[in-house]
């Protein structure tokens, strides 16, 4: 790793674009290569459901979600590439601010929020909505990146280590809990120790947050039965195969009937309103049932490839910002990807979490889209 701290503060913006590089083109080509796949992806698994309509949303359209996706496909590629043309110490710079107005946002959530399946997750802003936890896990990248940057050796102490970062964590996650919103706790949260780690924070302080993490689920499990239920239905989903194990059920049994080779795009039977939320956080289902094995094992290996090469941009970083940062997204790419695959293979309890790129959503693809343009913005300085 080569750190040049001149880079962040000591360089005028006329020589800073001036040395700025060619981005990455092998990270743009996979990211562009599995939004294609998830947008191909979206109009298999939410036509029948959007031709249905029985919230009378799309007005019967079966082509309703796959071209909202669409416009914010394009749109979210527009901002990918205007956010990696803006330099690094930008980014440094509205760290702190940007924190602000996402904890702004996150406590009108629960006041005046859109409430959708029992939760307050969203704001509306006309006829789109906005969900704040997405911006989160950008602000605690951004944020503790500076921070660490600023605090330097003394990440090692607890009171300039730990505390500040885990007051940041239980203020974003006190206001999540309030929505609820629990799969985005668990990510902001090991998004936090994996920042922090990244900082400098001795790993004997882990085991003290490893221990008030097991305090905080046991609350959960007691005073919250929301949790507590997910936990009994992921021990044993067929014990109530009609009811709370209903999603996963039917989440297995499309992936068992892919087999190898799938049985061809387009021709998935769980999406047509057996599978709940087949376009969104079960999407990857209806990729194991029409694709099989062989069409999963290659989107797996698609998004290992661009978390690696993730992980090479910010070994290569010239300051130690845009190496946190660039570290941070990737990491967070890749928690996105295990903790999507682990819940509907039912390997981890049912949880709302989104598989980047393929999971219906147009402000959470502009703002994944947005991170990617991040990452092609340090590998700018990276080539020159």
């Amino acid at each position: 790793m080569r750190y040049d701290s001149t880079r962040l503060a000591g360089s005028s913006p006329v020589a800073m674009k001036a040395r700025r590089g060619q981005m990455d083109g092998a990270f743009l080509l996979l990211v562009l290569v599995l939004l294609l796949m998830g947008i191909i992806t979206v109009l298999s698994a939410s036509y029948p459901r959007a031709y249905y309509d029985p919230g009378k949303v799309t007005g019967g359209k079966a082509l309703y979600y796959f071209l909202r996706q669409s416009v914010f496909a394009v749109l979210g590629t527009g901002l990918m590439l205007l956010l990696s043309r803006l330099p690094m110490r930008f980014y440094r710079r509205w760290a702190y601010p940007f924190l602000i107005l996402t904890l702004l946002l996150l406590a009108l959530v629960p006041l005046i929020g859109v409430k959708a399946n029992g939760s307050r997750r969203w704001l509306g802003v006309g006829s789109l909505t906005v969900q704040p936890s997405e911006l989160a896990k950008l602000a605690v990248i951004l944020s503790f990146s500076a921070m660490i940057c600023r605090i330097r050796e003394k990440m090692r102490s607890f009171r300039w280590g730990i505390l500040p970062f885990l007051g940041i964590l239980g203020l974003i996650v006190g206001l999540l809990i309030l929505e609820p919103h629990f799969s985005a706790s668990i990510i902001i949260l090991a998004l936090g120790g994996c920042m922090m780690f990244l900082g400098g924070v001795r790993l004997f302080w882990f085991a003290g947050v490893l221990g008030a993490a097991g305090v905080g689920l046991a609350v959960l499990l007691t005073f919250f039965p929301y949790a507590s239920s997910r936990i009994s239905t992921w021990l044993d989903p067929f014990s109530s195969p009609s009811a709370e194990g209903y999603q996963i059920v039917q989440s297995l049994y499309a992936i068992g009937s892919g087999g190898l080779t799938g049985l061809g795009l387009g021709m998935g039977r769980q999406k047509y309103l057996f599978l709940p939320e087949e376009h969104n956080d079960f999407i990857f289902s209806v990729v194991c049932e029409e694709l099989g094995f062989l069409g999963a094992a290659l989107i797996l290996i698609l998004f290992a490839l661009l978390i690696l090469r993730g992980y090479r941009i910010a070994l290569n970083c010239r300051s130690r910002f845009s190496f946190l940062v660039c570290a941070g997204i990737t990491t967070l790419l890749a928690l996105q990807v295990f903790l999507n695959v682990a819940v509907v293979t039912n390997l981890l309890p049912c949880t709302g979490i989104s598989l980047p790129f393929f999971s219906y959503g147009g402000t959470a693809l502009l703002i994944q889209l947005g991170e990617m343009g991040i990452v092609l913005s340090a590998s700018r300085e990276n080539m020159n």
